[in-house]
């Protein structure tokens, strides 16, 4: 019989639909709530996304699994409460709240891992979620990146990658393939916690850097030196087709689904044989979308009542050749400017990577992208720089800067309360508010909460503060503005919170046109994991 190995994870919610994606260890049907669907299979796997349409809005459906009817989920002898598929109100008061974060490593049975990563902020929520009552559950978690860290294995997948192959040859203890990347999935999203929270609440998702690997797509000179290796490719491919099926799918509505010609093509060729190579040929044609060759579009966007997520692909597509630095093309921000445009109360612009850094950072990087156009000794160090301290977030492609903030100026001038962008990466958190040069009647901020579960080097934490200390940057935007190449900012910002550092998660909840924000931090005591909230952060009143 049929054995669950991954899932049930419940991704698109709307008011009247949902999908509900597993893994198992063989060909079967899956049945989730009456909704029987077949298995299709990926180099030997088997898989399932479900799909649940003309659901009754606003209601509570708890569910199982069955494969080949035999129940599979919940678990024997688990404590938790049932899964529920409780699907949205029409129409947008509502109230709304919802958790995002990034960054989160697997938990550990090493003491040594244990310790450096801390308490998962993910699993302390769930804690707490399994006590309460279900009205009080998010109706939605946005994971913001680095939902597995290919380059930073853990101990344990170390020790399993070296009974398949020598970690003395390239790329070592980073993962090589398909296969490996499955390992980190299964790590990542197997312990009861999380399996249960993934159950229960619908997740959207996106990848950054450490999903494929660290710098992924920082300039076209760090292009060059990786595909130069004799592992990239297999490495690159196996980590677009297991962010396909592990996440991008399930973000995708039901309408979606039923358009997507390689989701089509997967389903007919993996249902009754195997579809690896049509994955695969998807796969080396996204990994072409870097300097603006068409490949897929991994963006989406949800609505939930008055509230719009647009989340943004921010490595994938990014322009790079020839001293063009673009986050993303041009035909990708005319679709992020065509979908920000809309009737809602509340813009959440999802981007891995923060819009407003601490402001020395952010100026750093405007100056260092700069530098890093010559093509004399200064170019070559800036090009050092920018690749050895991570200079490569949104200010460090001014030209897309400058456009996502005018987009943002533009939809805060309208109807809209707030434009929220919501971000992780930097392995801390804060709060900040923009202001522009003219008037604007929305609130606009950066919202940033990393990592879920993950370190942060100590030497890093005094660095983070400094970078705030307006002096510092007041005469770092002096010395820039010297530069004839170099912009005015369109925007400032103030912080309003933090920097907090250690695991922590964000909520953020929507009445009508008011919104707040609670930041909670991570920790572990006598009676287990804990969340710790901070001030709540009234974004509009």
């Amino acid at each position: 019989m049929a054995e669950l190995l991954l899932g049930p994870l419940l991704r698109h919610v709307d008011d009247r639909s949902a999908t509900v994606w597993v893994e198992t260890d063989a060909a079967c049907a899956v049945d989730v709530a009456g909704r029987e669907t077949p298995t299709f299979r990926v180099a030997g796997r088997h898989y399932a996304l479900v799909v649940l349409t003309d659901l009754e809005p606003a209601t509570s459906l708890e569910y199982q699994v069955r494969l080949d009817g035999e129940v599979r989920w919940p678990l024997p002898g688990s404590d938790l409460p049932p899964s529920r598929i409780r699907t949205l109100p029409v129409g947008g008061d509502h109230d709304f709240l919802m958790l995002f974060g990034s960054c989160r490593k697997p938990e550990s049975e090493d003491p040594a891992e244990n310790k450096k990563w801390g308490t998962d902020a993910l699993a302390a929520y769930a804690v707490r979620m399994s006590t309460q009552d279900e009205r009080d559950w998010p109706d939605s978690m946005v994971m913001l990146g680095d939902q597995v860290y290919a380059d930073e294995t853990s101990k344990a997948t170390q020790e399993w990658i070296s009974t398949r192959r020598s970690l003395d040859e390239p790329p070592g203890v980073e993962v090589a393939n398909f296969e490996e990347y499955v390992r980190l999935y299964h790590e990542s999203w197997s312990t009861p916690l999380i399996r249960w929270l993934l159950s229960t609440v619908p997740t959207s998702m996106v990848f950054d850097d450490h999903d494929v690997r660290d710098d992924w797509n920082t300039s076209q000179d760090w292009r060059d030196a990786i595909e130069a290796t004799s592992w990239w490719a297999e490495r690159e491919q196996g980590a677009l087709v297991t962010y396909w099926i592990y996440q991008h799918i399930g973000n995708l509505s039901p309408e979606e689904l039923a358009e997507d010609k390689t989701f089509a093509a997967v389903l007919a060729e993996g249902r009754s044989g195997d579809a690896e190579g049509v994955l695969r040929a998807f796969a080396e044609a996204a990994a072409q979308e870097v300097n603006g060759r068409k490949g897929t579009r991994w963006s989406y966007r949800r609505d939930f009542g008055n509230v719009r997520l647009l989340v943004i692909d921010t490595r994938s597509g990014r322009i790079l050749k020839d001293g063009h630095r673009s986050m993303v093309g041009d035909g990708e921000f005319e679709w992020i400017e065509e979908n920000a445009e809309g009737d809602y109360d509340h813009l959440l612009i999802g981007s891995s990577l923060p819009w407003l850094m601490p402001h020395v950072v952010s100026h750093a990087q405007s100056m260092n992208e700069v530098s890093a156009r010559r093509t004399d000794w200064r170019g070559r160090l800036a090009e050092k720089l920018r690749q050895g301290a991570d200079l490569e977030h949104w200010p460090s492609f001014r030209g897309s800067y400058d456009r996502l903030t005018r987009l943002i100026r533009r939809i805060a001038e309208g109807s809209a309360a707030s434009v929220c962008v919501l971000s992780g990466d930097v392995h801390h958190v804060y709060a900040a508010e923009a202001t522009f040069d003219r008037e604007v009647n929305a609130r606009v901020w950066q919202l940033t909460c990393s990592p879920l579960h993950n370190s942060i080097e100590g030497y890093m934490r005094p660095l983070f503060k400094l970078a705030w200390w307006r002096p510092l940057a007041n005469g770092l935007r002096r010395w820039m503005y010297r530069s004839d190449e170099i912009e005015p900012l369109p925007v400032d910002w103030t912080k309003a919170a933090g920097p907090y550092f250690g695991n922590a998660v964000a909520t953020l909840r929507v009445r009508g046109r008011r919104a707040d924000m609670v930041i909670e931090q991570a920790g572990t005591g006598a009676d287990g994991p804990y969340l710790r909230p901070r001030a709540p952060i009234a974004l509009v009143d």
